[in-house]
């Protein structure tokens, strides 16, 4: 079973190669704050990542962070929020039930792809941290900065975000 990994756009729009630029375009990741969730062993993640570590950060999503994240930034089109009536209408065909803790379930069970939906905007808009960053926009999260790949942390820091 692929885990589910949360990307977050840290750094801004200013200065950004063509090349990262494209790639995080194909994350939909095109302002600061904005985040994404893609299952682990999507097609081409990995190389993407590493395109884009210089200005994003990652990290597996856990079930209590997920629901927290569908319940109070989840939108469906026409920027209307998310709730457990709208889940249950729109995804009895995939056998999903128990509103946004089913889907929940089911998206980290792998049997529903997030982005594949097409009544869910894919993109979750955070606000800046609380307390902000404890460290440095500028430097991988391995050397004392918030960048790149950051494990089960990434959890704290979007609960910081919501």
């Amino acid at each position: 079973m692929p885990e589910l990994y949360a990307i977050i756009r840290i750094r801004g729009r200013v200065d950004v190669p063509p090349d990262v630029k494209h790639t995080l375009k194909l994350l939909r990741l095109h302002k600061k704050f904005h985040m994404v969730i893609y299952p682990s062993d999507q097609p081409g993640l990995k190389g993407m990542l590493m395109k884009v570590k210089d200005w994003v950060t990652w990290g597996p999503i856990n079930y209590e962070t997920l629901v927290e994240v569908l319940k109070k930034r989840g939108r469906i089109v026409g920027n209307k929020p998310l709730t457990d009536e709208i889940v249950d209408k729109y995804l009895s065909k995939y056998c999903v039930k128990g509103g946004i803790e089913g889907l929940a379930k089911a998206l980290l069970e792998g049997k529903v792809k997030l982005h594949k939906l097409e009544f869910i905007k894919p993109v979750f808009r955070l606000s800046p941290p609380k307390g902000g960053f404890k460290k440095s926009i500028k430097r991988p999260y391995s050397d004392q900065g918030e960048l790149g790949y950051r494990g089960e942390a990434i959890n704290d820091l979007i609960k910081r975000m919501l």
